[in-house]
């Protein structure tokens, strides 16, 4: 399981890692805040951000059976990386000059939580670990049928019954006839 969700936290990273850079080459955001892209926009990244990783990460949707809980994790994922993105505006506050990270200009001190070098990939990471330490595979004794459960026709039954023991039976019937002797 752990190796799952090192994968999962490395998966997210490069997932978000992804998304931040095209945020920052493709849209010339370099921080959400001095960008002028507005109170919704960081919002909007971090929900596309979740939908992404939900839909690839752990199950992927492309796996069999794996379409309706890809699409559970994608709207789940939104709803977190917004609720995450939220937070992390709101208390990852330190300044970051972003000329050393980038050669950026202006040289502005902006607040590492309105960098999305920053912010999509520790959602992505974070989602991305989670959803893959959810889904451990089945182990051999999970995916032997359950005792309610019938065995598919012609499958043997690997549970072992004792046979009946002849004697036994022939001491249980012959035991109500005694005691019906020593009454009389």
């Amino acid at each position: 399981m752990l190796k799952r969700l090192i994968f999962g936290l490395l998966f997210g990273l490069f997932v978000g890692g992804v998304l931040a850079v095209a945020v920052i080459k493709g849209l010339g955001m370099t921080a959400f805040a001095t960008s002028g892209a507005g109170v919704a926009l960081p919002y909007v990244f971090a929900a596309v951000t979740g939908v992404l990783v939900g839909l690839v990460a752990g199950k992927p949707i492309w796996a069999s059976g794996g379409q309706i809980e890809a699409g559970l994790k994608a709207i789940v994922g939104a709803a977190i990386a917004a609720g995450a993105m939220w937070a992390m505006r709101r208390w990852l506050n330190f300044e970051v000059d972003l000329h050393t990270l980038a050669a950026a200009t202006p040289a502005v001190p902006t607040a590492a939580g309105d960098l999305p070098v920053v912010t999509l990939p520790l959602i992505a990471a974070v989602l991305g670990g989670f959803y893959e330490a959810d889904n451990t595979p089945e182990t051999a004794d999970a995916k032997a049928p359950k005792s309610g459960a019938k065995a598919p026709a012609g499958a043997k039954s690997k549970m072992r019954v004792a046979e009946p023991d002849v004697a036994e039976e022939e001491e249980e019937l012959e035991a109500p006839k005694k005691a019906a002797k020593k009454s009389r």
